[in-house]
């Protein structure tokens, strides 16, 4: 494996994608008021970075119009061909997805602002992903992150599969090259990178009812066969686990939650 390569510990492609689903519906409240708190309007060029399933990237592409565009980059080809087919469903024709490894690769200096949700928070290099995301704005943009720091994770009752759960995650994103508590670390990353104007706030998403109840355990159950793979867990443990977690989250009265998420935007001088 190359220096850097990115080995992403959550399943990708078709069921990848379904998870993303949930989850944006879960964070689109927050992500969007993100946004435009950061200042995106009509008009602007952007890029999302780590795009997934484009969900993001359809939102941004809504709000800069037809007379804006938007670019959606990732690693994982299967879920950019889903996203492809989804703009072209949607009737979004200002948004095109490409595959690209932020890392690796600088975008044009074209952009006017540049996203990445629960990006960084993967990569080995995230000093050099912030590099190339300025490298890609114009003098004047505006860089918008979002990503987790699981030490401030929780679900109420608290049951010991959410707390392996927590354990099991944590470890395998550090085994992968990422860092699961970046998120704290977002605001001297940003200034490191370069950019001034650095703002931060900080969301959690928690409730008794609702996709959100669903996060923990499809989460779970999508990191499974790389828990195994690094040998974190058994097979019968990762098994019982994704099925308590679901067992609770369709528990009446009983709190899930997304980690804690730091929000930063900063500006390119």
């Amino acid at each position: 494996m190359a220096e850097g390569a990115v080995v992403y510990p959550i399943r990708g492609g078709v069921p990848g994608r379904e998870r993303l689903r949930i989850l944006s519906r879960v964070l689109r409240p927050s992500t969007n008021a993100l946004l435009a708190r950061a200042g995106l309007r009509r008009g602007m060029t952007c890029i999302d970075a780590g795009c997934g399933g484009g969900d993001v990237a359809f939102d941004i592409a809504r709000t800069v119009g037809v007379r804006g565009r938007v670019a959606g980059t990732d690693i994982d080809e299967a879920k950019l061909a889903i996203a492809r087919s989804e703009a072209r469903e949607q009737g979004l024709f200002n948004v095109e997805f490409f595959r690209a490894d932020i890392q690796a690769e600088v975008p044009p200096g074209i952009y006017d602002l540049a996203h990445a949700r629960f990006l960084l928070t993967h990569l080995p290099d995230p000093a050099s992903a912030l590099a190339n995301l300025r490298a890609a704005l114009r003098p004047g943009g505006t860089i918008v992150l979002e990503d987790v720091d699981f030490t401030g994770y929780f679900c109420h009752p608290e049951i010991p599969a959410f707390r392996r759960y927590v354990e099991l995650y944590t470890a395998l994103g550090k085994r992968r090259g990422g860092d699961p508590t970046i998120g704290r670390r977002l605001p001297e990353l940003t200034a490191a990178a370069g950019f001034d104007d650095v703002e931060m706030n900080v969301v959690q998403h928690a409730s008794t009812r609702g996709d959100v109840r669903l996060v923990s355990a499809l989460t779970m159950e999508n990191i499974a066969d790389a828990v195994v793979a690094e040998g974190l867990a058994e097979e019968e443990e990762v098994a019982e686990l994704v099925a308590e977690m679901h067992r609770f989250a369709a528990t009446p009265g009983a709190i899930g939650a997304t980690p804690r998420v730091f929000e930063v935007w900063a500006r390119r001088a």
